[in-house]
């Protein structure tokens, strides 16, 4: 898995972060695992993933307030873009250490698999906290990341 550039934020104002991976099964079979969000919590760390809202046109589309927990911790984001199987973006609305986080997700064919583009940028909610919070979430990502193509390999190896 590339991790993607060093991120920089000259302006100080948005951070950003690319994480790239590669799973050797399909977009479709890579698309409900983040496009659903009950699923997250069959392949990664979190214990609790629901939707607090439906989006549309499908529950899990755009509008859709998604919670992800690991015990009492977690996040809350809304669906801003749904386009199955190639798109997922979404903004953090509680649980980041950031305002404006907005993180899109791309699948794209390759060869019989798949490539996965997971980008984000930020700003800090405290001013000169930028390079914590993105460390923090560009981790959360690369470990999403790997437990996605490791868990989405395994269905394609059935």
């Amino acid at each position: 898995m590339d991790q993607g550039s060093v991120p920089q934020a000259p302006d100080g104002a948005r951070w950003r972060y690319e994480v790239l991976a590669r799973s050797k099964a399909p977009p479709a079979t890579v698309w409900p695992l983040i496009g659903e969000a009950a699923r997250w919590k069959d392949w990664s760390f979190m214990t609790r993933t629901f939707l607090l809202k439906d989006g549309a046109p499908t529950p899990d589309g755009v509008g859709a307030l998604r919670r992800f927990a690991l015990g009492p911790f977690g996040s809350c984001e809304e669906v801003v873009a749904f386009e199955p199987p190639h798109h997922l973006g979404y903004v953090a609305r509680k649980g980041i250490p950031a305002r404006s986080y907005r993180g899109d997700i791309v699948l794209q064919p390759e060869g019989g698999g798949t490539a996965i583009t997971w980008t984000a940028s930020l700003e800090p909610l405290v001013p000169g906290t930028g390079a914590l919070a993105l460390a923090y979430t560009r981790g959360l990502a690369r470990r999403f990341a790997r437990e996605l193509v490791r868990y989405a390999d395994r269905l394609a190896d059935h």
